[in-house]
């Protein structure tokens, strides 16, 4: 199939000015396919900056770039105007370091974490490895300090760390991530399964009464951010300082020292806890959604903040 000169030449364009480029379904804060995610999280783990294109708006290029590169699926990977591949050449070069030399970064710490699997979790997992012969068990951990456990191909060149006889396959990312996790295996009021407690995951968002949040407020060990439109502020809003998300504001919160203080603020607390969650996966580890919103705070603690 011949490419429309035109369309050709935009995708070179493209590639001129751009020395990593990535074509994606969907954009790097909100990818639209689980492969397109993987891309975008090898590339944001190593560092490195890079352009991106929305296939799922441009059908053109979409269709174009799979002529242009002679590369059938999406996600595609170009570094100085050359294809790389897709979302598992990716991952596969990020893991053995070629991504980064490619790129002329340092090369990554291929060092093992140190892991505890409890004898508990290791009856299990050797379970599962006895009816798949000649494959290891791989813990990936992605961004979000989501675990995911497969069986893969045994490879002696992977990153590895062993518990209790038990071995477990690494990317390089996940080994970071991985540092001091203890993995088990449970069967009681949490469900039935394998548990990891990961020392490095942010600490889940935690719920403020509209009191403490008060007495947190004014002694100065709390910022709180009141997450709704400036037309529900008008109606009832707290009477002390608080932050907005009005303007540039967000961003510059989103600077902020990753121990800072927040507590998000709503009408009920909705839209509060959504922020809040979105906080903590960004990295801020000592985030808070106040219970109630600003209902509960005209009820509990200033009954001149009117109800609406």
């Amino acid at each position: 199939m011949s490419l429309d000169p035109a369309l050709r030449s935009r995708i070179e364009s493209i590639l001129n000015a751009n020395r990593v480029v990535l074509f994606m379904k969907g954009q790097p804060t909100m990818p639209q396919c689980g492969f397109s995610a993987k891309a975008v999280g090898a590339l944001q783990d190593l560092g490195v900056e890079f352009a991106h294109v929305n296939v799922l708006a441009d059908a053109e290029i979409r269709e174009g770039i799979k002529v242009y590169g002679e590369w059938p699926t999406i996600p595609q990977l170009y570094i100085e105007g050359e294809l790389v591949g897709g979302s598992d050449i990716i991952l596969q070069m990020a893991s053995s370091g070629e991504l980064s030399s490619v790129l002329g970064l340092a090369a990554p710490d291929r060092t093992p974490p140190r892991i505890t699997v409890t004898p508990a979790a290791v009856d299990m997992l050797r379970g599962a490895l006895a009816d798949a012969p000649g494959a290891s068990l791989q813990l990936s951990i992605d961004a979000s300090f989501q675990p995911n456990f497969q069986l893969v191909p045994h490879d002696d060149n992977a990153i590895a760390a062993e518990s209790n006889g038990l071995r477990v396959q690494f990317d390089v990312s996940s080994a970071r991530r991985a540092e001091g996790i203890t993995i088990d295996w449970v069967d009681d009021i949490r469900g039935k399964g394998l548990a990891i407690d990961n020392p490095n995951a942010p600490k889940p968002v935690q719920e403020l009464s509209v009191r403490d949040a008060d007495d947190r407020l004014r002694a100065g060990t709390i910022t709180v951010v009141d997450v709704r439109p400036a037309d529900e502020r008008a109606i009832a809003s707290i009477n002390a300082s608080f932050e907005t998300f009005d303007g540039d504001n967000r961003a510059r919160l989103e600077a902020l020292p990753k121990d800072t203080a927040l507590a998000f603020l709503c009408h009920r607390g909705g839209r509060s806890a959504q922020a809040a969650e979105q906080f903590r996966a960004k990295g801020f580890t000592n985030v808070h959604n106040i219970t109630g919103g600003i209902d509960a705070w005209s009820e509990d603690v200033d009954n001149a903040v009117p109800k609406y």
